[in-house]
């Protein structure tokens, strides 16, 4: 991809805004029991879900290095984001595995919570 792409800077913009997790950071719980059935792979040799392993992997590149593949990643990614986060169910732990899943941890400080004013 072009070092310059719109298309590509917007992706890669939105992604790193609704992720809130390091590619170890999210790696690390993917591999935990915390992460649920959704985040292991069946198959012998592989533990962690297809798309977490994607995001894990996406998360090392530099914006230069992103490929077709990653942009879509990157969008489904902000989306999935977007969506939970506008409608919470803090009391459901399946809530934050989805997030956590592809690398957002609602629990963060620097989680944002469009449902929540600003008291300040």
């Amino acid at each position: 991809m072009t070092e310059h792409d719109p298309t590509v800077d917007d992706a890669w913009e939105d992604f790193h805004s609704a992720v809130d997790m390091t590619g170890e950071e999210l790696r690390e719980w993917l591999l935990t029991d915390a992460s649920g059935e959704e985040g292991f792979r069946p198959e012998p040799g592989h533990t962690v879900s297809r798309r977490g392993e994607a995001v894990v992997n996406l998360l090392s590149k530099r914006r230069v290095d992103v490929t077709g593949a990653d942009v879509e990643l990157m969008r489904e990614v902000s989306d999935l984001v977007r969506r939970e986060l506008a409608d919470p169910h803090r009391e459901d732990p399946g809530w934050r595995r989805r997030l956590m899943s592809v690398g957002h941890d609602p629990l963060s400080p620097d989680s944002a919570r469009p449902d929540e004013e600003d008291l300040a």
